[in-house]
């Protein structure tokens, strides 16, 4: 090809590129690019997140029969309920870090409550603010133990150390420390919070606000006008409940017990057995410092507070005209346990730890009073608050959007769920492990300890009361599911299990206390 052929179909080649169809602008700022979805009209989002607030402990659900949570019964009315919302680590710092970035902890890891983020990490706010939008952050941050400095991504900050306190807050807001009396409550400091920072906006750009809440984190404080509101009410125990009652099976003189010799029916772990006596076990709950009947009601008592905070919210966008176009979310951070398998708190595979309390309003995408059975999860916030706002998921996310789900949409989704756990030096009661769900099926399979793997068919056995790890029928299956663990793991860089350096005296362990 000569020199003027060769300008010629250079020419050509150009002018076929140009009339190719227009692909979504990329900008690129600080080395993050922004990728606008052509055709969309970005909407304001709000997401309100609680701490420990266990996916059935709402009014409409009807678990606790005397709980009253009227604006969350509202919002579930108005909007969609999701119960099988998951979290990927059932611990408030881990999951907290997949909600902001998309990712799983391995890939995060931010492991623990004390481990600080990397300066490397990205949150799905920045986007946000790249992309010329208003953002603000109002609440517990609880990433890096005490530190509550101002954080990438948003405009506006409010936040404080660590758990914070539920009276007389200190928060940082912008930099400047505030302190407040000691009859204010955090939960109303932070939604008042919220709602100035919504008033007083001077720009008509769309916002994301973020109001994460330090309720209803234990050692429960409701607000003193719910303080004994449930008090003459009759709480329940669950089927569970003395699962890991029985002692650990000491050695047999003549011979090792074997398999279910060992373990007996229902084939329940050691370490269960073993925690039930600890910080986060029924029989000295918190080394004794609350009865299970208290720690019960309290806890009831102090949800109130959240989900008036939800009512304040739902108001100010009603009486705004935005509570149309406005996608509104709420959602825990993990679940919690009450007196399952002998157990309080959270950090294990079992469904009242893992699962969430998922609510989602935006009438003008979404049919009010829906119940969607789509299995969601915390990595998928940012991916759908980005696509909301109009920009597009960022690759290296591990998380989707399921906008098109709320749209009513019929696509892809995932079939099923996996989680980790990371030992933590304070609460070495809970293992490692790593686990999957299906909708029908659960493995969990421990790290580092000499104990039972678990398998439970959620169908048959909704409680996880018999552990079927041994059951012939189902060795096959449980081979593929621990396949796919790995399959999981391997492709998303997590076969490297995430240690954080950690010299500090235990407070957590009563059989270690205050030793190295």
């Amino acid at each position: 090809m000569n020199f003027k052929n060769t300008l010629i179909f250079l020419a050509f080649y150009l002018f076929v590129a140009s009339c190719e169809a227009p692909k979504a602008p990329v900008e690129e700022e600080d080395g993050l690019p922004i990728n606008r979805i052509d055709d969309t009209q970005p909407r304001n989002v709000i997401f309100i997140l609680s701490d420990d607030h266990r996916y059935d402990f709402m009014g409409f659900t009807g678990k606790v029969p005397w709980l009253k949570t009227p604006n969350m019964d509202k919002m579930a009315a108005e909007g969609a309920y999701f119960p099988n919302t998951f979290v990927t680590t059932a611990l408030c710092s881990p999951s907290r870090a997949s909600v902001l970035t998309g990712l799983y902890t391995h890939s995060h890891t931010v492991v623990d409550n004390q481990a600080p983020a990397p300066d490397d990490l990205i949150y799905f706010p920045q986007y946000l603010q790249k992309a010329g939008y208003e953002t603000a952050f109002i609440g517990k941050w609880h990433m890096g133990d005490a530190n509550d400095d101002p954080r990438p991504g948003f405009d506006h900050w409010v936040s404080f150390k660590g758990q914070g306190t539920y009276y007389a807050p200190n928060l940082n807001i912008n930099g400047e420390r505030i302190q407040y009396p000691d009859s204010t409550y955090m939960t109303d400091l932070l939604t008042q919070h919220a709602i100035d920072w919504m008033k007083n906006r001077k720009s008509d750009k769309p916002f994301f606000l973020y109001l994460s809440h330090k309720a209803v984190h234990a050692e429960f404080a409701p607000a003193k006008r719910h303080l004994e509101s449930y008090e003459n009410e009759e709480i329940f125990f669950p089927p569970s409940f003395n699962t890991s009652k029985p002692q650990v099976t000491g050695k047999n003189p003549d011979k090792p017990y074997r398999t279910d010799n060992y373990y007996g029916a229902g084939r329940t772990p050691d370490w269960q057995k073993m925690q039930r006596e600890g910080w986060h076990g029924v029989d000295f709950m918190y080394h004794g410092r609350m009865d299970f009947e208290t720690f019960f009601k309290r806890y009831c008592e102090t949800v109130r507070g959240i989900d008036e905070s939800i009512g304040q919210v739902t108001g100010y966008l009603e009486e705004n005209q935005m509570d149309q176009s406005t996608l509104l979310m709420y959602m825990g951070d993990n679940g919690f346990s009450f007196g399952e398998h002998g157990l309080i708190d959270k950090r294990h595979f079992y469904e009242e730890s893992v699962k969430v309390p998922f609510l989602v309003k935006c009438p003008e995408i979404l049919q009010g009073g829906q119940v969607i059975n789509k299995m969601i999860q915390n990595i998928d916030i940012g991916p759908t608050t980005l696509e909301a706002m109009g920009l597009e998921t960022p690759k290296h996310m591990q998380g989707k959007s399921f906008l098109p789900i709320l749209k009513g949409n019929d696509i892809a989704w995932r079939d099923k769920i996996f989680y980790e756990y990371y030992w933590e030096y304070d609460f070495p009661h809970t293992p490692t492990m790593h686990g999957v769900r299906t909708g029908r099926y659960k493995y969990i399979r421990y790290h580092g300890i000499w104990d039972t793997n678990e398998f439970y068919d959620l169908q048959e056995d909704p409680n996880e009361m018999n552990n079927l790890i041994a059951s012939p029928e189902h060795q096959e299956r449980i081979k593929e599911l621990a396949g796919e663990i790995y399959d999981w793991l391997e492709g998303t860089d997590g076969m490297q299990i995430p240690l954080k350096r950690t010299i500090k005296r235990r407070w957590g362990d009563h059989r270690n206390e205050n030793i190295y």
